[in-house]
């Protein structure tokens, strides 16, 4: 088990942001933390980093306590945000090289790494630009180039396609599930169902700082039996109204209560 969070609790004042939130992800997986927003996903994403103070509970990676002083952990931790954070100043290439260097000291061996992480995201005739002259899809590659580019081994993915077209964000996508072929293990956050059915291995749903349900994307299509439930309330209907509407296309079941 790569990832073990165990009754998290996170209060700002009265307001409860993570209610006892308990996660496992095994080596090897892409899980996705899938909800709307406000839902807790980004505070659970920033607690497992020990990037913010928690109330209660418990975190270990790759075995052992997340603290902010775990250095060694964080060696093997690649982290995009769901804000684009690159400076302004630096090129591409210059971004990813800052940003890989806090974690590769050899100066040949990050030049490789550097250079490895540009051709991934696709930004070979970009490397020269300024971040002020690249498209949003572009500026979400190059956010995860600086992410990813000391190969870590646990990538925390916050919402990485917000915001970008929908060619980028195939590109993204498809750029996940090479990473998780290399061996990665990703921790994934949306709000769009189609994305996290699409790349993630097993997928939790959160609410109000709680897991409600978690599992594959058939188990959790199974649990809700791949519909909605609508409750209409009608004056005086007819008895037969519950079977004529079951027989409606796209209905699965109806019943009058």
């Amino acid at each position: 088990m790569i990832v073990k969070v165990d009754q998290l609790v996170k209060r700002y004042d009265e307001l409860v942001a993570l209610d006892h939130f308990s996660l496992e992800v095994d080596e090897g997986e892409i899980f996705g933390l899938l909800g709307p927003n406000g839902s807790g996903k980004t505070t659970a994403i920033n607690c497992m980093l020990a990037l913010l103070k928690f109330s209660k509970g418990t975190i270990e990676l790759f075995g052992q306590p997340m603290r902010p002083d775990a250095y060694a952990l964080k060696r093997d931790v690649g982290i995009i945000m769901q804000n684009v954070a690159v400076f302004e100043e630096l090129t591409v290439r210059e971004n990813i090289n800052y940003f890989c260097g806090l974690y590769i000291t050899d100066k040949k061996k990050r030049h490789e790494l550097v250079d490895e992480a540009i051709s991934f995201v696709g930004l070979e005739s970009f490397s020269r630009f300024y971040p002020k002259k690249l498209s949003g899809g572009l500026l979400r590659r190059l956010n995860i180039a600086c992410g990813i580019a000391h190969k870590p081994k646990l990538i925390f993915m916050d919402e990485p396609t917000v915001a970008v077209d929908p060619q980028s964000r195939h590109s993204i996508l498809e750029g996940i599930l090479e990473l998780n072929r290399q061996g990665a293990t990703v921790i994934y956050t949306s709000h769009y169902m189609e994305e996290v059915e699409q790349i993630c291995s097993r997928i939790a749903i959160m609410d109000k700082g709680k897991i409600i349900a978690s599992g594959t994307s058939d188990e959790l299509k199974g649990m809700i039996r791949t519909g909605e439930k609508i409750t209409v309330e009608i004056i005086n209907p007819f008895p037969e109204l519950g079977h004529d509407i079951a027989a409606l296309p796209g209905i699965l079941s109806a019943e009058c209560i």
